[in-house]
């Protein structure tokens, strides 16, 4: 297996590809990629998330890949019924997560009073036939991972064409494509949450998506209010979830991240009957006490003895 490492999206990029065309298959996904962070991050006033964002209330005529990631976002935000839903720019930004997250100062301004309205992708009006998409006035939206999920995935797909087996990571984010050489399994660490080093599990995963769902992950201080980036769509304030992270196995990127953002949010009395409503979706759950566990299915995915299930 050839690797090659690269920093985008605010995240290390890992690809991994079996096969003669390895070399220009990581040219492949370096452009790919590239492309895709200038055309959806929302840290940049001429990406083209960020004009679709100031063109609320009035039609925006997207380009294929913007309206394709939206159309996912919208159908993942009705099917896990408003859980997962990015029209949360403007609670980001409220929540002090205003700029890229290696350039937040250790210590923002005061937190701010909770939102009187809630804003939902699902007020969004598309058009197909012409690409547009049509914000309700005063939505603006943050794709962050759903975006990377949607990236991961489009540019394995662009890989497989020109290798045997490949996967790539993006922070996280992962989708696996073909079969490694040894006709076995993909073999996916699952990292520790507590940022004690070391892995919790492995997992033996087929071809598709790997999303991880953490509130450890990226955290910073607002006053003297911690704040960490899964925020709740209902309240516009990071989750209060006892779970420390969720992993969800699905068939595509987008869904995968989705459902890992929302099974951590609806937490230990909603999230089994939640990832009932995606077929297919595998879930882990890791608590407080670095304890691993998820549905019964769960089982055939996790290989080492560490977890349990």
């Amino acid at each position: 297996m050839d690797y090659d490492k690269f920093p985008s999206m605010n995240t290390e990029i890992v690809l991994a590809a079996e096969g003669p065309g390895a070399a220009q298959a990581f040219a492949e996904a370096r452009g790919f990629i590239g492309e895709c962070e200038a055309r959806f991050t929302r840290f940049s006033t001429t990406s083209e998330l960020m004009q679709l964002n100031r063109s609320a209330g009035e039609w925006f005529a997207a380009s294929a890949d913007l309206y394709d990631v939206v159309r996912q976002a919208f159908e993942l935000t009705r099917a896990t019924q408003g859980l997962f839903d990015p029209a949360i720019y403007d609670d980001m930004l409220a929540l002090g997560y205003d700029r890229s997250f290696p350039d937040l100062p250790p210590r923002g301004g005061a937190p701010q009073p909770a939102r009187s309205v809630r804003r939902s992708l699902l007020d969004v009006a598309l058009d197909p036939e012409t690409r547009g998409i049509r914000l309700p006035p005063g939505v603006r939206i943050d794709l962050g991972g759903v975006a990377k999920g949607w990236i991961a995935e489009q540019a394995a797909r662009r890989m497989l064409g020109l290798v045997d087996a490949c996967a790539v990571n993006a922070g996280g984010d992962l989708f696996l494509q073909g079969r490694p050489a040894d006709g076995g399994p993909w073999r996916v660490g699952l990292e520790d949450p507590r940022g004690e080093g070391g892995l919790l599990t492995v997992l033996a995963l087929d071809e598709g998506a790997v999303a991880t769902s953490s509130r450890t992950r990226r955290t910073w201080l607002q006053g003297e209010v911690e704040r960490h980036h899964l925020v709740d769509p209902r309240t516009g304030l990071p989750s209060s979830t006892d779970w420390l992270s969720v992993t969800a196995v699905a068939a595509h990127g987008a869904a995968a991240e989705a459902y890992a953002k929302a099974l951590h949010l609806a937490g230990p009395e909603g999230a089994s009957q939640l990832a009932e409503t995606c077929a297919g979706l595998v879930f882990l759950v890791v608590d407080e006490a670095g304890q691993l566990w998820g549905p019964p299915q769960a089982r055939e995915v996790v290989v080492d003895g560490m977890a349990t299930v």
